[in-house]
């Protein structure tokens, strides 16, 4: 009716639950749906909500693929009102499939009581499992989103962009860097039931690093495919018991293809994704 629909759902997804569908689907992939409308096939294009409809159909075919979706706020806010139905609407479609963690890729960072705010927005209304942050503000900025059984802080750690280098990697008078002191002060607001890390795919040398701060911590690992994370590498150094990683793949799936195949090669694009982690799973013992 075009109105927002304001939601309180009851789902969540604790570790035990997420390590469990890890093993039952064989897979650590994360489906990043971060949909621009211009980049549609074009049938899609006609339909009345077109980002909704691409979105419902990509779910369709990789549900069963995947352990995750992270779905970028910009994409979404961009668009104003009828931008956030497409988000609550795509957020309902893969609850409705199950046993699929849900990620607002918000990147919030803010004082307690407006983080406070931002945790309701995200966890009781949009009825999201996890959000991503920015720790730069400290403790008060992330603790209103610990605590909730089967909710996550997902906190930047190391990010696949090139601009990471102009603070992330400053070296210290101790000589360790800034994302390495970042990580150590934040793992000990939460746990590894409620806290995660942000490590970029395309810092798969730096995977190493980040294990020996947060061992037991599961990593959302963005940058495999379109930016040229290394698949293989980010496996070898970032698994764990369990399996650790949420590694996430978004126009390398999404836009697999550009014509009446797209949903198709999209799924291809995802199984063959998901094909790769269950060998790296039983290699490492995991299933």
């Amino acid at each position: 009716d075009g109105s927002l629909r304001f939601l309180r759902p009851s789902h969540a997804m604790t570790r035990s639950q997420l390590i469990a569908t890890i093993r039952r689907k064989k897979s650590l992939l994360c489906v990043g749906l971060d949909t621009e409308e211009h980049l549609l096939p074009e049938h899609f294009r006609s339909e009345s909500h077109p980002l909704r409809a691409f979105n419902e159909a990509i779910v369709e075919v990789t549900h069963n693929l995947t352990v995750a979706y992270k779905l970028n706020l910009a994409f979404y806010e961009a668009l104003g009102d009828q931008g956030w139905l497409d988000l609550e609407a795509t957020v309902g479609y893969i609850r409705s499939k199950g046993d699929c963690l849900i990620i607002a890729d918000a990147k919030r960072g803010d004082i307690g009581n407006t983080a406070r705010k931002y945790a309701e927005a995200f966890f009781d209304v949009l009825g999201v499992d996890a959000v991503t942050l920015s720790p730069y503000m400290g403790r008060d900025s992330i603790l209103p989103f610990l605590g909730r059984s089967g909710k996550w802080a997902v906190v930047l750690g190391i990010t696949s962009n090139s601009g990471a280098e102009d603070v992330q990697f400053l070296e210290l008078a101790d000589g360790g860097r800034v994302f390495e002191k970042v990580m150590e002060r934040a793992a000990g607001w939460g746990s590894p039931e409620d806290l995660m890390f942000v490590v970029g795919a395309t810092r798969s040398q730096e995977l190493v690093a980040a294990r020996k701060i947060a061992p037991n911590s599961f990593f959302l690992v963005p940058g495999v495919g379109a930016q040229g994370g290394d698949l293989d590498a980010v496996m070898e150094h970032g698994m764990i018991a369990g399996g650790g990683l949420l590694i996430n793949s978004s126009r390398g799936i999404l836009y697999a293809g550009s014509g009446k195949d797209a949903v198709p090669l999209a799924r291809e694009a995802a199984r063959a994704l998901q094909g790769k982690m269950e060998v790296a799973l039983r290699a490492k013992g995991v299933i």
